[in-house]
């Protein structure tokens, strides 16, 4: 079967927003966090189960529901094992992890073959839609790991006395 024009922008889409994750994280590391910062990504990302409002684009509730339990269990775990903080100079940053690129391309892989997999049986929109809640099922449990790992840091540097 060839690949069609949306199959390859699905690609394309992919590879890009992977590096993008690679760089705004590497990047992120040089600049002190805050939890706005790391709540805000779940935040935004919210905005698109405003997708669902097209008929195409749903997909029965089990289906959607094991597709973000996936991401919860099998992709946030490693992010979650790699994302931890360190104190420099009174201000919390988050700690570069050699392995982070590397799971991050793992995992950008998996999601390629699986999605190849899934579209197969489903539509393109509905493909869309299914890795959108994957992608979610993998962001929320991270960032709130993270969150709960910054405030538990943050109360702790802020009830140690000020030198």
């Amino acid at each position: 079967m060839p690949t069609s024009h949306p199959q390859i922008l699905s690609l394309v889409v992919s590879l890009l927003a992977g590096a993008l994750v690679i760089a705004v994280r590497l990047r992120g590391t040089s600049k002190p966090t805050a939890l706005r910062k790391i709540v805000a990504p779940p935040f935004g990302m919210a905005t698109g189960f405003l997708m669902f409002v097209v008929p195409a684009m749903r997909v029965p509730w089990l289906w959607g529901l094991a597709a973000f339990a996936v991401g919860a269990v099998f992709f946030s775990y490693p992010l979650i094992l790699t994302s931890r903080f360190e104190v420099v100079n009174g201000e919390i940053y988050l700690k570069r992890s050699k392995m982070f690129v590397v799971i991050i391309v793992v995992l950008l892989v998996v999601r390629i073959l699986l999605h190849d997999v899934v579209e197969r049986h489903v539509t393109i929109p509905q493909t869309g839609a299914l890795f959108f809640l994957l992608a979610f099922g993998m962001l929320l449990p991270w960032r709130i790991a993270m969150a709960r790992g910054f405030i538990a840091l943050k109360r702790k540097l802020d009830a140690e006395p000020q030198a």
